[in-house]
């Protein structure tokens, strides 16, 4: 039996990593879950083209456009799931579709659904570090959290960690979390003088540091500006590529807070900041660069890590609980907000040699693979758990 899925979109130019999320699910489905998942996208007419391109140039997705699910109509639907008990007009395009389950991430389609729901909940940063949100974007994630559990929705985390957290705080949901990690694929090959474009590109050094996070405040970049800050005063200067969104949806000060340090430190010329860049330049940089920087304080499976990982590129990673469960046996580690430990170990990393890089990258393809595969399976088994 081939089970129909009604995803919507998640995420955007606002959140790649939920962006890149579906687009990696679809993926992985594609090749590894054929027969077992129908995936559905419901988008709206507002939808750009450029943004759904990549996520439904793919012959087994089945797109549905229509104004129920436009940007300006969430709150209308959102109100009318949580009052009435589900949005007639949406639950009427699940209906003539032909819907077996709902995906529901940051979304919530009601109590009267009438068809079972998976809801994906990324992680639970809202409540271990409520510093970071302001007292209304934590409320609106606690109480969407909170009305998936109650209504009885199957609960997928991405993460062993983020599934202990989450029965410690919900206890409501146990019985019901299901861990799902999920996987990237692996890049194509890269030619030499690709890369050597990519870093004329960007103006960067043979040797330098790839850091391709958005600029939120748990991403702690600042932690990597005050390594190379103490670096440069004993005369080592690496240079960081900081790639990513520098906008803040819940601290817009932030971006100019982090600017004004890397200019008072003296960094500038150290700590890159080229804002978003596309995807397939991303992962060039992801193959030529050094190492991988991640020096996050929250995650509930680092996206960063997995494009690393599928890669072969070697990484430098924050101590959180959920990085070690992800590359315990593949990254070095050093302790959060401690940029004296994170300068000690980019001092120290000893570039690895091509012919070795070369190796590690057709093993990192193959566990990339299977990754993948596993992804696909876990996500069409609790799909086909939740509809028997």
């Amino acid at each position: 039996m081939t089970v129909r899925v009604a995803f919507a979109l998640i995420g955007g130019r606002g959140w790649m990593g939920g962006y890149n999320y579906l687009l990696n699910l679809f993926k992985a489905l594609e090749t590894h879950a054929q027969g077992r998942v129908a995936v559905v996208l419901f988008v709206g007419d507002d939808t750009p083209k450029d943004l759904l391109g990549p996520l439904t140039d793919r012959p087994e997705v089945q797109v549905i456009r229509d104004g129920a699910f436009d940007a300006s109509r969430a709150s209308r639907s959102l109100v009318l799931s949580l009052m009435r008990g589900c949005d007639p007009r949406v639950v009427s395009l699940f209906e003539a579709a032909q819907i077996d389950l709902v995906f529901e991430a940051a979304q919530f389609r009601g109590w009267r659904l009438e068809r079972p729901a998976i809801a994906w909940m990324p992680d639970f940063q809202h409540r271990v570090m409520p510093e970071f949100f302001p007292v209304a974007a934590r409320l609106k994630r606690e109480i969407g959290f909170r009305v998936q559990i109650m209504t009885g929705r199957h609960i997928m985390v991405s993460s062993d960690d983020s599934g202990e957290t989450c029965g410690t705080l919900y206890p409501a949901a146990r019985g019901r979390i299901r861990t799902v990690r999920f996987a990237v694929p692996p890049p194509r090959e890269f030619a030499a003088e690709e890369t050597d474009a990519l870093r004329a590109r960007y103006g960067l050094p043979e040797r330098f540091f790839f850091m391709p996070n958005q600029y939120w405040r748990h991403k702690d970049h600042a932690t990597v500006v005050e390594a190379l800050a103490y670096l440069s005063r004993k005369g080592c200067r690496p240079v960081v590529l900081a790639s990513g969104s520098q906008s803040d949806p819940r601290d817009p000060q932030h971006i100019h807070r982090l600017k004004d340090l890397v200019e008072r430190r003296g960094v500038g010329h150290q700590f890159l900041m080229p804002g978003l860049i596309p995807a397939e330049d991303l992962a060039g940089l992801m193959c030529a660069c050094q190492a991988l920087i991640n020096p996050s304080l929250f995650e509930g499976w680092s996206t960063t890590v997995e494009e690393a990982r599928s890669a072969g590129t070697p990484m430098i990673l924050s101590d959180l609980p959920v990085h070690l469960e992800q590359a315990a046996e593949e990254a070095v580690f050093f302790r959060r907000q401690d940029p004296q430990g994170l300068a000690r170990v980019l001092e120290g990393h000893v570039p690895v040699p091509d012919d070795e890089r070369s190796r590690m990258r057709q093993a990192a393809r193959a566990s990339a693979d299977r990754r993948m595969a596993a992804f696909a399976d876990g996500f069409a088994s609790l799909v086909e758990g939740c509809v028997s």
